[in-house]
């Protein structure tokens, strides 16, 4: 009997299923939008803008779509933000766009995608700022297991180049490599297929990093098998990577498969260099009447290493106390970081009008002259981390107009560079994190660096005041203001910052957020950081405006009992409120009932009344015993400059209420320096 009344019990849950299922199909079907140009299938939620000569990923295409097709078209630029509208996509064919340069952030929100293809493009270099640095990569692109990147004509991969965590297939074929870091993949430790073939590699060594890794294709590589071979064949021997491909010299060894060739005929002469050896090995008998010119001697400084081939020169922790003199004319990147110059004078990078990538990190430098830089008409990337800067001539950059990206973080700046900025009208991304900036005083400081800065990074300084307009910029969307000692959100600096969409205020000791601290930015801001500021209370009005903008929303490790209704933001995607000591009774219950219409992952625990302190908001039952219709009023702080308090009333509550800090002039309030948190 119990077996029967089970079937008829399921019996009955599949009719109402199925009934449940027709009277859903029944239901009209809303037309989404669809871009002119493109064909949509609600049912797939793919969308296919195939060989429409397309110049920009088209802004309408639904939300919710997870695959777009965007072959054949003529995209060459990829724009920061690019997909931001499509934030729900796994799959993304970007094949023959004619795409020459990939701007940071241009994959920004993509943390679904799975397959990523990029071939046949005429991206030159892959920058790990293409996709705002590496750490960057890991975050946008986290998911992605497959990437094609075929037919793209780059000759080198450096260091940490690719860094997903879910990556299985790398596709790197028909490409230009000429050389590759062994540390190249690193950060992909889940790569097992690797496919190098067609490209001019003459020498691979083991590759760290990838533990899955079974097969390397090597296949139509001038792979050379002499004893520089040798610890690539042994350690896919150990390992049990399949090697493809075949050596294409020495004589004797041509065309014998990497996989087959014996570790003992991997052998080279004594004391001979890599090119040595294959000169001497492929030397004209002296019966044949030799045609080929012997290969030209690199030119080079001394205690320095240059590639003429990669167009890469390195003289990385030589001790080196002068800029050293001629490099190749050719040279596109150059490595002097870890050294000991103290003084950049003036010219003193001459012949290097070709140089793109400047690595100057750790080099004790002190001074810039102005000038120092001059002639450099090509450059885009200059390091300058880690050295012991503290002001900057005004000339400094002078001869640098193409300088897209600075880094001039862990100096000992006093004060915003601003003059020696204004030479750079390409200047995009700049970071001056950890220096001891303490004040932004002039009006219009950013608008005077040109129209093409977007990214400002100014976390771990000592920021007490910011001028009213000194960040005015209608191109900035990225500002880290964090762990500097702001008391109150810098709402007057930012009424002219239109695009701005990620604000990070994390670590300041900003007590009290007033309304409409962030109503500036009410038709842009999609990311606010506001973590371990010492927070205690928070207005029910301090994100008005926001709305349907804002998409990430963090307060993690504040003092906040009381939090506003976030109801009115609709476009929130994640949400952080961990350790706040939340007071759950019925002036929580507008965050609860939230709560329970939202399928964001959120935690939030309770700190008061005792009894239920570490106890999830969602799990407890409290609130069952508040009025259905309850609004409660916003508890009034004494921080908040509208309440009018008898003196006693004040007096008595100053120690436990913070207070909103009145503009002082001619300088800012004194704050009383707080331990600094790291990012």
């Amino acid at each position: 009997m119990k077996g029967k009344a089970e079937s008829f019990i399921q019996m009955q849950i599949f009719s109402a299923e199925v009934v449940l299922l027709v009277l859903t199909l029944s239901l009209p079907v809303e037309a989404k939008k669809c871009p002119r140009a493109c064909s949509c299938d609600s049912t797939t939620l793919t969308t296919a803008c195939v060989g429409k000569n397309l110049t920009d990923v088209p802004p309408t295409v639904e939300e919710i779509t997870v695959k777009l097709d965007l072959r054949n078209n003529n995209l060459q630029v990829l724009s920061r933000g690019a997909f931001m509208h499509t934030p729900y996509l796994t799959h993304l064919n970007l094949q023959r766009c004619n795409i020459i340069e990939i701007k940071e952030g241009a994959f920004r929100t993509l943390g679904r995608v799975v397959s990523l293809n990029l071939a046949h493009n005429k991206i030159e270099i892959l920058y790990q700022e293409s996709f705002d640095g590496l750490s960057s990569l890991k975050e946008l692109l986290r998911e992605v297991t497959r990437l094609h990147m075929n037919h793209n004509p780059m000759v080198y991969l450096g260091e940490d180049s690719v860094s997903m965590a879910k990556l299985t297939h790398l596709y790197l074929s028909h490409m230009s490599l000429q050389d590759l870091s062994d540390k190249a993949f690193s950060q992909a430790p889940l790569l097992s297929h690797l496919d190098l073939s067609h490209n001019h590699l003459r020498y691979v060594e083991p590759l760290s990093g990838p533990r899955e890794l079974t097969s390397l294709n090597l296949t139509g590589n001038p792979i050379y098998c002499n004893c520089y071979m040798s610890p690539l064949r042994q350690w896919a021997r150990v390992s049990g990577v399949k090697l493809l491909g075949a050596c294409s010299g020495p004589p004797h060894l041509s065309d014998e498969p990497l996989q087959a060739v014996s570790p003992l005929d991997l052998r080279c002469r004594r004391g001979k260099s890599p090119v040595e050896e294959e000169e001497s090995t492929e030397r004209v008998p002296p019966t044949v009447t030799a045609t080929a010119k012997p290969k030209q001697k690199v030119k080079c400084p001394a205690n320095c290493e240059c590639d003429i081939e990669t167009q890469h020169a390195t003289c990385e922790g030589r001790g080196h106390t002068r800029v050293p003199r001629g490099f190749p004319a050719q040279t596109q990147l150059l490595d002097l970081h870890d050294n000991h110059f103290h003084y950049l004078p003036a010219n003193s990078f001459p012949g290097s009008s070709q140089l793109v990538s400047l690595h100057l990190q750790s080099c004790k430098i002190h001074e810039i002259e102005g000038g120092a830089l001059q002639g450099m008409k090509n450059l885009l990337y200059l390091y300058l981390s880690d050295n012991d800067l503290m002001s900057l001539d005004p000339k400094a950059f002078a001869g640098a107009p193409k300088l897209t990206y600075l880094h001039l973080e862990r100096n000992k700046l006093a004060q915003f560079p601003g003059s020696a900025l204004s030479l750079l009208p390409s200047l995009v991304v700049l970071h001056l994190e950890q220096n001891a900036i303490s004040k932004l005083e002039t009006s219009g400081l950013l608008s005077s660096l040109g129209s093409k800065l977007t990214e400002l990074y100014l976390g771990n300084n000592n920021l007490t005041y910011i001028a009213k307009g000194a960040l005015d910029s209608d191109s900035l969307c990225t500002l880290h203001l964090d762990s500097n000692q702001l008391t109150e959100v810098p709402t007057h600096a930012l009424l002219e910052t239109p695009n701005l969409q990620e604000l990070n205020l994390s670590g300041n000791s900003v007590h009290w957020v007033g309304p409409n601290a962030f109503q500036p930015l009410s038709k842009s801001l999609k990311r606010l950081y506001m973590d371990h500021m010492g927070m205690e209370k928070i207005s029910k009005d301090a994100l008005l405006g926001l709305a349907s903008e804002l998409r990430t929303l963090t307060v993690r490790g504040n003092q906040l009992e009381e939090f506003p209704d976030l109801s009115p933001l609709t476009g929130l995607e994640t949400v952080d409120l961990q350790d706040n000591p939340l007071r759950c009774d019925c002036s929580l219950l507008p965050l609860r009932r939230w709560m329970e219409n939202v399928s964001l992952e959120l935690t939030a625990t309770c700190g008061h009344p005792p009894e239920l302190r570490g106890q999830k908001v969602r799990g407890i039952h409290v609130f069952k015993s508040c009025p259905e219709n309850i609004s409660p009023p916003e508890k009034k702080s004494a921080a908040d400059p509208k309440v009018k308090k008898s003196k006693a009333q004040t007096t008595a509550k100053v120690a436990k209420l913070p207070r909103k800090q009145p503009q002082r002039k001619p300088g800012p309030p004194k704050v009383t320096k707080k331990k600094k948190i790291l990012k």
